[in-house]
């Protein structure tokens, strides 16, 4: 197949929830949603945890539970959210009035950066303190997020770096 010459239709459906590439990592139990870069990142953090001796090994939880994406062979809960550049924002983290009033959601945040090949390029490990310290109240979502910046990356722990 000469990639240059299909249409932007045809490319859309390579990576489609009906495309191949899509089909084959579902029925890898990879994708078990159409959030394709977020179940992407959620794998690739498992896969780390799982074939590193000094991480815990992580499972993962059901779809659609709020802020809780793994759980630690140790009970710890932790929340992951993937971003496709160094220089990005996260997703959402819900129930606002319960996280101003510091009720812990998870143990530990993971913010998973992919490149523009979907290949792992980091994975920072925040606390929940590290989460509260730098979460960013989204007014118009009534939600938080994180932005990935300079200063948030030298105060946390670094778990996977590519560079």
């Amino acid at each position: 197949m000469d990639i240059k010459k299909l249409s932007v239709e045809e490319l859309a459906k390579i990576i489609s929830p009906s495309g191949e590439a899509y089909i084959e990592l579902q029925e890898r139990g990879i994708l078990r949603t159409k959030n394709i870069v977020g179940e992407l990142g959620e794998y690739y953090a498992v896969e780390f945890y799982n074939n590193n001796p000094t991480c815990p090994n992580l499972s993962m939880a059901p779809p659609g539970v709020r802020n809780v994406d793994a759980l630690s062979s140790n009970g710890e809960i932790y929340s992951i959210k993937t971003i496709s550049s160094r220089k990005g924002t996260t997703g959402s983290f819900w129930d606002p009035d319960s996280i101003d009033r510091n009720e812990l959601k998870f143990h530990y945040l993971l913010i998973v950066i992919i490149d523009s090949f979907f290949s792992l390029d980091m994975i920072l490990e925040l606390t929940w303190d590290d989460f509260f310290k730098f979460k960013k109240f989204n007014k118009r979502m009534n939600n938080f997020n994180i932005s990935l910046t300079n200063k948030l990356i030298d105060s946390v722990k670094i778990i996977y770096d590519k560079n």
